[in-house]
C-alpha cells in the first residue's frame, strides 16, 4: 500500500489518501475547507488515477471534517467513524464558529467502526484500534503488513494529542497508546493527524509524555 499526505485548512490537518495496486482508494480525515482545497484533492486522485471507496475519520473534531460533506457528495461516500464522535461531529458547526470560520455542515456517521473490524478495498486489509484519550471514539487504523498506522491526533512526533476537548482524558490517552500503540513493532510507521510522520520505536524512546 502507499500512503499520500494532503495538508489542508488553516489547522494543517493531514488528509491521508491510502491506496494499493487496484488504484482503490480510502480517503482518511477529508480537512479541505474551500475550492481551492477542494479543487486540489480531485486534482491529486486524478493525476493518480485513483478511485475513492472509503471515507473514514480517525476521529470527528471540526478540523478533521471540513471536507467531509464535500468528499461524500462528489464521491457518493458515507461517513465511518466511532459511535463515540456522533458529539464531535454533530457539534462541528458550533465549534467553527467560535473560531470564526464557515463550514459545510459535515453529515452524521453513516457507520459506526469498532476496535477489531477490518476496512477491505482492492487487494487490501486495514485493522480498526480503538484509542480514545484524545476524544471518546478516536480510532487508529493499521496495516501489519506494511507496517503503518495512521493515528489521527492520538500520537505525535514527540508529542501526544490535547485532552482538554470534551471526550479527552490525559491518564485515559497515556494508558491507551502504552496498551495499544507500543504494542506495534517499533518499525511501524506513525502517521499523525498534524505535522510529520514518526515511528513507533522513536516514540517509546524519545517522546516526553510517554517515558
Amino acid at each position: 500500500m502507499q500512503v499520500h499526505r494532503l495538508v489542508f485548512s488553516p489547522f494543517e490537518v493531514n488528509t491521508y489518501i491510502v491506496t494499493d495496486k487496484s488504484r482503490e482508494c480510502l480517503i482518511i480525515d477529508p480537512a479541505c475547507n474551500n475550492k481551492q482545497e477542494q479543487d486540489y484533492l480531485i486534482k491529486f486522485l486524478k493525476e493518480h488515477d485513483l478511485k475513492p471507496v472509503k471515507l473514514l475519520q480517525t476521529h470527528c473534531h471540526l478540523d478533521h471534517v471540513f471536507g467531509n460533506k464535500f468528499v461524500s457528495d462528489t464521491f457518493k461516500l458515507k461517513a465511518e467513524a466511532h459511535k463515540g464522535e456522533d458529539y464531535n461531529i454533530k457539534n462541528s458547526l458550533n465549534a467553527a464558529s467560535i473560531y470564526g470560520l464557515d463550514m459545510d455542515e459535515p453529515y452524521p456517521i453513516s457507520k459506526y467502526l469498532n476496535e477489531g473490524n477490518i476496512i477491505k478495498f482492492g487487494f487490501s486489509e486495514i485493522k480498526i484500534l480503538h484509542v480514545p484519550g484524545h476524544s471518546a471514539g478516536s480510532l487508529v487504523f493499521y496495516n501489519e503488513e506494511d507496517k503503518f498506522a495512521i493515528v489521527g491526533d492520538v500520537l505525535f512526533n514527540n508529542s501526544i494529542g490535547r485532552t482538554d476537548l470534551p471526550g479527552g482524558d490525559y491518564d485515559t490517552l497515556i494508558t491507551q497508546i502504552k496498551t495499544k500503540l507500543f504494542k506495534l513493532s517499533d518499525e511501524t510507521t506513525a502517521y499523525p493527524g498534524h505535522g510529520i510522520a514518526t515511528t513507533i520505536g522513536k516514540e517509546k524512546k524519545s517522546n516526553p509524555f510517554l517515558r
